[in-house]
């Protein structure tokens, strides 16, 4: 059995999911463990592991404590290269946690310097002179702005990065990265040479990244999107350790009926819950009213176990940002978030248990971790992409389930219908 090549640790779960996505588009055979193992066993026949955490909002003392964990499950795995994966809009705390996770496994490694690039085109998010752009607008002038746990106000990525981090955070700007990977290599080593540490990276479309990918071949350490993994297949297949061979993206039929669960209070969620329920049935939650009891639980199952076997519904504790502001005014940001996950894996466990749902499609970075663990699910079979960084995958479990878990800003409007047709 070979090793793995490439061990990754995203900050979330379905950054995770995206980063194995990329990683199959380009040949690489990829699960997605969930939580850092408990025992030595590794995969079979991966090309690339992707041990998926929940980090992104904790205390940057437990992200650094958790994702040095999983480096080191991952070295040894019998990895080679590793990337440490957060998302593309590079939110976070004004403490953390991508800039202290950053310089622990930095450490860990006893590397000198490191790239920090979140950009992913095709999904509209690019950097130029430094500054994140979601579409046409800055990050900060984007829903991100309004995001209820990490509110980008700062579009500048070496301000944001250089608040993390006592290193000094540099730039390698569009001009340079045009000009291809020898460019850029070059300009990797002129920043060591000035004692910088970390370099945000501008990329402005796919072919960026290529180049940029293919200036990483050998570098130990990787932070950045889903977007700059899109170059790394390939220099482990010109270095002869990767076959010419095309993604294996097939999935099983695991049967079942099908729902959606919806945590995430993005613009981009709220678009697609919008678009489903102006045709689709829908059950809300309210954040306030399950602080007070589990009817509303009780209920959405009830409600669900009845209609699934006739049509796919919808379950969602989205909403618009005042309506976010106004429960986390009255029961705190953190519970608020909490009893929403909570309420959505637990109705996500009965659905499977007791109504024959085998298919479930989730919106929210946070509210999948929740709804992964409480299904029991172990690690991901990556499968085919719905949208740019949403795959369909097969959760490994007490009995196989088809997960889509998609993180709040990704997926066109139709995202969920689109998702759930795929096996028809």
């Amino acid at each position: 059995m070979s090793k793995p090549l490439l061990g990754c640790i995203a900050d979330d779960f379905t950054g995770g999911t995206d980063l194995a996505s990329t990683l199959v588009r380009g040949g690489m055979r990829t699960v997605q463990v969930i939580g850092v193992p408990t025992d030595e066993t590794v995969p079979e026949d991966a090309d690339a592991i992707v041990v998926a955490l929940k980090t992104r909002t904790i205390a940057p003392a437990d992200a650094v404590r958790e994702s040095l964990a999983a480096l080191e499950w991952l070295k040894k795995a019998g990895c080679e290269q590793f990337f440490f994966k957060y998302c593309s809009t590079f939110d976070s705390t004004p403490q953390g946690n991508i800039g202290p996770v950053a310089d622990a496994m930095v450490d860990a490694l006893g590397v000198d310097f490191a790239i920090a690039c979140p950009a992913f085109p095709e999904n509209k998010r690019t950097v130029y002179q430094g500054y994140l752009y979601v579409g046409e607008v800055l990050l900060s002038e984007s829903g991100m702005r309004n995001h209820p746990l990490t509110p980008m106000t700062d579009p500048n990525l070496v301000r944001v990065l250089q608040a993390q981090t006592d290193r000094k955070v540099g730039l390698v700007s569009f001009p340079t990265v045009a000009k291809g990977s020898s460019a850029i290599r070059s300009a990797f080593d002129v920043c060591r040479q000035n004692g910088v540490r970390y370099a945000i990276v501008d990329a402005l479309n796919d072919s960026d990244l290529i180049s940029i990918g293919a200036a990483l071949a050998g570098a130990r350490l990787i932070t950045g999107g889903s977007g700059v993994a899109m170059g790394l297949p390939a220099n482990f297949r010109d270095a002869g350790k990767l076959p010419q061979a095309g993604t294996a993206t097939e999935l099983i039929d695991v049967g079942g009926y099908s729902i959606v669960l919806s945590g995430s209070c993005s613009v981009a969620t709220n678009g697609q819950v919008a678009h489903w329920i102006a045709s689709r049935p829908a059950f809300q939650l309210d954040a306030v009213s399950l602080s007070t009891d589990d009817r509303q639980i009780r209920d959405a199952i009830e409600w669900a176990s009845a209609k699934v076997a006739d049509e796919p519904v919808l379950i969602y504790g989205s909403a618009t940002p005042d309506i976010v502001k106004a429960a986390q005014e009255q029961l705190g940001a953190e519970r608020a978030g909490q009893l929403m996950e909570n309420a959505l894996a637990t109705i996500a466990r009965a659905l499977v248990d007791k109504a024959g749902v085998r298919k479930v499609v989730v919106a929210g970075g946070e509210t999948s971790g929740a709804v992964v663990k409480a299904l029991d699910v172990t690690a991901l079979r990556i499968g085919a992409p719905i949208d740019a960084g949403v795959p369909w995958t097969i959760g490994l479990a007490k009995q196989p389930l088809a997960l889509a878990l998609k993180s709040g800003n990704f997926g066109t409007v139709d995202f969920f219908q689109k998702a759930l047709a795929c096996w028809k």
